[in-house]
Parts: structure tokens; C-alpha cells; sequence
């Protein structure tokens, strides 16, 4: 699985200059934060640039043929679906948590 974030899954002054750091509310490391908290171990992509500016970096470009749009995170799975928006994605973690043990040995995920 691939995660699609815009440059990192840090910490950011949020929501505007000057405020508190609030380690939850970038878009990106909230879908992060909620994958792994689910056991999921994504590969993250970062694809810089704006997602209001043109398409300019490769990246950018790929998540737009995928998806048809250039906003991140984008969570791509192995099957190729993808799941575009922070909130969607920590509902997708929630709803489908790694499988561990017993559960990795018969294929089957918790929740399925």
C-alpha cells in the first residue's frame, strides 16, 4: 500500500502563523497517524508542490492519472483502489485494521 502525502507526515503550525503546534492537524500525518495506529506499515510518496498549483512535479502527476484529481493523502491498496482525503482514509484504517497473528496466516483481516 502507498500513501500519498504533500512533503512529510510531521508536525505543522496549524491553522495559521503564529499558532500552537497541534501534531494531529495536517491531513497527512492524520491519515498516517491512522494507518499505523491500525498496523498498516505504508510506503509514503511524498509528491511536493501545491495541490492548487498545475501539476508540475512527477508525482503530482501520477496521483492525478490515479485518481483523477492532485490533493493528498491519497491512500493507494495493493488491489489498486484508492481512497482519496484525510477523513476517508482514517475511516478506511479504522474499518480495516492490519491482520496479526492467526489472522495473517489465514488471510483474513479483522472486521472482513
Amino acid at each position: 500500500m502507498k500513501l500519498y502525502v504533500c512533503w512529510g507526515t510531521f508536525p505543522v503550525p496549524w491553522p495559521r502563523r503564529g499558532a500552537s503546534w497541534r501534531p494531529g492537524a495536517h491531513p497527512c500525518k492524520r491519515a498516517h497517524d491512522a494507518l499505523t495506529q491500525a498496523g498498516h506499515a505504508p510506503q509514503v510518496v511524498k509528491v511536493y508542490s501545491f495541490g492548487q498549483l498545475p501539476d508540475i512535479t512527477k508525482r503530482r502527476k501520477e496521483v492525478r492519472r490515479l485518481t483523477g484529481q492532485s490533493f493528498v493523502p491519497v491512500l493507494v491498496l495493493d488491489d489498486g483502489q484508492s481512497v482519496t482525503g484525510s477523513n476517508e482514509i482514517v475511516e478506511w484504517a479504522r474499518a480495516n485494521p492490519a491482520a496479526t497473528g492467526a489472522e495473517a496466516s489465514t488471510g483474513r483481516a479483522r472486521g472482513t
